[in-house]
């Protein structure tokens, strides 16, 4: 991506203005809008806990998680188009706040705005971490300390418009990792291999251990009560992760006018695929395998700290392919991660340049001083993860060395 965001200014004469990099000259087309709004929105929970529902409410749950996140998606839509008819040179959704609302509302939606994107990125560091950890047994201190840092490094270098093209180049991966796996289910695998065997397998594992609050204990049904419940908290929830977060606005302010609405209307079905996918692929097939030797945790079930942390996906992966399966998994986690963390380094940037420093701190700034401090503000927040990475480790560290000694 830095090689690419290279060629473009040498060749295409693209100068990284605070403008290109906080909005790439809002002329994105509806394809790769629609590319990112489902980059963005496919977190590592949305692979990990989509496969974890399914395994807990079985078929039902995939359509209760993709439905149930659907919808805010393409809802926002209408905001998407309204926010370019009403303030078509916006950098951020809290310049309209401001504008509408006064300071103080706008300090307000400023901290929510920010929580927003630090808990997303919690999300993002934890999930994917705890994959890998589960995967190869790395240090999941490592994981999260490595994971951000070539995201990071391109953001820099590119702004919005690499956070696009890594977003497609990214989902495309996805889509292909995925049909990998659901072939395998169901059409090759040498346990499962066929829709049939694994409706028998999922059969026998309602009499083994039924499913409370299912129809006769069922996970073939529909009618599934803790599910519903699921998806109630589920699309409420979502709205408020959506709304808030700066980067599916600064998404609708980079698209092309007449491209906002399309892209976020095709974003938001399209993503519907991917959970629905992932769960109906690996959330069954980890209920259809766990009582077979392959499974990793045979002959005993997944523990609830495990299915609640993500690990019914990999489990099912390495119980499929094994090793491949496993690396299959690390780059399918990799790639959700990093494109989805991009974004919320964009959004937390614009934040700080438009919303901080432009409106409270240097209101005549120009354009030089607002590309230097979009730079800034992204090594300040690295820098920042850096100093509590580097708190996490010295509390390991001595967690270690009390633990050695006590055994002395």
């Amino acid at each position: 991506m830095i090689l690419t965001t290279f060629v473009l200014r040498r060749y295409n004469n693209e100068l990284q203005t605070s403008e290109m990099f906080s909005t790439a000259g809002r002329t994105v087309k509806s394809g790769l809008v629609a590319s990112a709004v489902v980059s963005s929105w496919t977190w590592a929970a949305t692979l990990l806990q989509s496969s974890s529902v399914a395994y807990r409410y079985g078929v039902s749950g995939p359509l209760w998680y993709a439905s149930g996140a659907t919808v805010q998606v393409i809802l926002f839509a209408t905001l998407a188009i309204e926010l370019k008819r009403k303030a078509p040179n916006a950098h951020t959704f809290l310049e309209v706040i401001r504008a509408r609302y006064g300071a103080a509302t706008h300090g307000v939606f400023i901290t929510f705005g920010l929580m927003t994107n630090i808990l997303v990125t919690a999300m993002l560091l934890t999930g994917g971490a705890a994959v890998a950890t589960s995967l190869t047994g790395m240090s999941t201190t490592a994981a999260c300390f490595l994971l951000p840092v070539g995201v990071v490094l391109y953001t820099i270098f590119g702004g919005i418009k690499a956070t696009f093209l890594t977003d497609y180049v990214h989902t495309l991966m996805i889509l292909i990792i995925l049909f990998i796996f659901a072939f395998t289910t169901y059409t090759t695998n040498n346990i499962l291999g066929s829709p049939s065997k694994v409706y028998d397998l999922l059969v026998q594992a309602a009499k083994d251990h039924p499913v409370a609050g299912n129809a006769n204990g069922s996970y073939l049904t529909m009618r599934s009560q803790e599910g519903a419940i699921f998806f109630i908290i589920n699309i409420i929830g979502n709205f408020s992760t959506v709304y808030l977060d700066n980067g599916y606005w600064n998404k609708a302010i980079a698209a092309s006018p007449v491209h906002a609405l399309p892209g976020y209307i095709m974003g938001g079905l399209s993503w519907f695929a991917i959970p629905w996918l992932a769960a109906t692929t690996f959330g069954l097939a980890a209920l259809a395998l766990e009582s077979n030797p392959v499974f990793p945790t045979y002959p005993l079930r997944m523990l609830p700290a495990d299915i609640s942390a993500g690990l019914v996906l990999p489990n099912a992966a390495v119980a499929m392919l094994g090793k491949g399966g496993a690396a299959a998994v690390l780059l399918l986690i990799f790639m959700a991660v990093t494109s989805a963390m991009s974004a919320e380094l964009i959004a937390v940037s614009s934040i700080f340049t438009y919303d901080i420093y432009q409106t409270y701190i240097n209101p005549s700034a120009s354009g030089k001083k607002l590309i230097y401090t979009s730079h800034a503000s992204c090594v300040v927040i690295s820098m920042g993860y850096l100093y509590l990475m580097m708190g996490m480790s010295i509390l390991q560290t001595k967690n270690m060395f009390h633990s050695t000694r006590s055994s002395y």
